[in-house]
């Protein structure tokens, strides 16, 4: 299964884009005490695997107009971001993500898993560190020492603002999926409603895609790092188990995969699929896979 994310293998930050440096950026603001590295929560996926949270979804099939995901505006969708530098040497990984109900105030953020597997095997990341002159002396925010970290961006008006992961606090390894907590900087980010309802073939879906390049197509609005993104509408096309074979909402079928259209944009994997007509999120974006039953590509998510 191809996984449409944007992906920087180790590159020198000589020739990053204005994407790389905007991540590359907050790595270097953000001191070593306000995030955890990306050994300590990659540890944190492998031991929370399966873990149940205690908090409990809201009951929103049809939520609310206040509720409801808005077309007009991409300020609800965040930028997730996996990011290893030493030196002039850097791996970045980035996704989409957005937020769901946390009754205490805490905001839990869903994003895809993959992108955090692919820099689980950095060479920035397992390979020894290389040794440095004088190293008890010598700050772990220089840009020669080796530095990592994850960080969720949200848009705020023209601004973006930048919040580090703290922890990561359940994963679905089958399922492609990771629950993140980021560092609180004032209120909570906004949740998106949650349908506990499968969509049915057919149902009408938008999905938010994402663009490094302004696209020639109209409705794309300036995003988060100098990127594009766009409501895209689409359709749902069926369900799969685990195993490959087709299931039906409604019955003891396992809906492990949702299968949708049209294919989307590098970047869009960990945002949400909506039903047009409810406003609630039916389902999260993973990566795309030839499906034996239909002619061409599809669109894989995973089924709230």
């Amino acid at each position: 299964m191809a996984s449409p994310s944007f992906t920087r293998n180790l590159v020198r930050t000589l020739h990053t884009s204005t994407l790389d440096r905007f991540v590359l950026d907050a790595l270097s603001v953000t001191p070593s005490v306000e995030r955890p590295d990306l050994t300590q929560l990659i540890r944190q996926y492998l031991t929370h695997s399966g873990k149940v949270l205690g908090t409990q979804l809201a009951y929103e099939s049809r939520p609310s107009s206040s509720r409801r995901v808005s077309f007009k505006n991409n300020r609800d969708i965040h930028l997730v971001a996996h990011v290893a530098r030493e030196g002039d040497r850097n791996n970045i990984t980035l996704s989409s993500g957005f937020a769901i109900d946390a009754s205490d105030g805490q905001s839990i953020v869903v994003t895809c898993a993959h992108t955090l597997e692919e820099i689980r095997w950095s060479p920035l990341l397992v390979l020894p560190d290389v040794p440095h002159p004088s190293p008890l002396t010598s700050p772990p925010d220089l840009s020669h020492v080796r530095s990592s970290g994850s960080f969720v961006f949200s848009q705020r008006g023209p601004e973006s603002v930048t919040y580090p992961v703290a922890s990561i606090l359940s994963s679905l390894h089958r399922s492609d999926l990771i629950l993140l907590s980021p560092f609180p900087l004032g209120s909570p980010l906004r949740s998106l409603p949650i349908s506990p309802y499968p969509a049915p073939m057919g149902t009408p879906i938008r999905a938010h895609f994402v663009s490094e390049k302004r696209p020639e197509e109209d409705g794309w609005q300036p995003w988060i790092g100098s990127t594009w993104s766009k409501w895209v509408r689409g359709t749902v096309l069926g369900y799969r188990d685990f195993s490959g074979r087709e299931a039906s909402p409604g019955t003891y079928d396992a809906l492990s995969h949702m299968f949708f259209h049209p294919l989307p944009t590098p970047g869009s994997s960990g945002g949400p699929i909506v039903d047009e007509n409810s406003g609630a999120v039916v389902g999260v974006m993973l990566g795309s896979r030839m499906d034996s039953f239909r002619r061409g590509n599809a669109r894989v998510g995973c089924p709230c």
